[in-house]
């Protein structure tokens, strides 16, 4: 089960942090990741984190490299997603995403566990 939480409504400029915590799966052996949602559109990737034998990687959509940071604490069973500078594009149903190998994926349908999502409005 992935729970998130943290969304909200916020000015341009402003920042969030989203939280998604996990229960009933080994945490630390699943790549994670942060998807987002707008009315009528696909579900689109937004950053995620793999683990490797030599640390976790991180890699992020386009639009959001530079302003957004995902980082996971297996000691919490939680994954986050810090969000700055945010814009009012970012505006979105934010969803948390759990994958069972490793490696990197930017395809909704190569995650097995979805949470229910949490929304974030960003105003102008």
């Amino acid at each position: 089960q992935l729970v998130e939480s943290g969304g909200g409504l916020v000015q341009a400029g402003g920042s969030l942090r989203l939280s998604c915590a996990a229960s009933g799966l080994i945490f630390s052996s699943y790549s994670m990741g942060w998807f987002r949602q707008t009315p009528g559109k696909e579900r689109e990737f937004v950053a995620g984190i793999t683990w490797s034998w030599s640390g976790d990687r991180t890699y992020y959509a386009d639009s959001v490299k530079g302003r957004f940071t995902i980082s996971r604490d297996n000691a919490k069973n939680t994954v986050y997603l810090q969000m700055n500078s945010l814009k009012p594009e970012d505006t979105a149903v934010y969803y948390c995403a759990a994958r069972r190998v490793s490696g990197t994926s930017y395809s909704a349908n190569d995650y097995n566990y979805w949470g229910q999502g949490t929304l974030v409005t960003v105003s102008s």
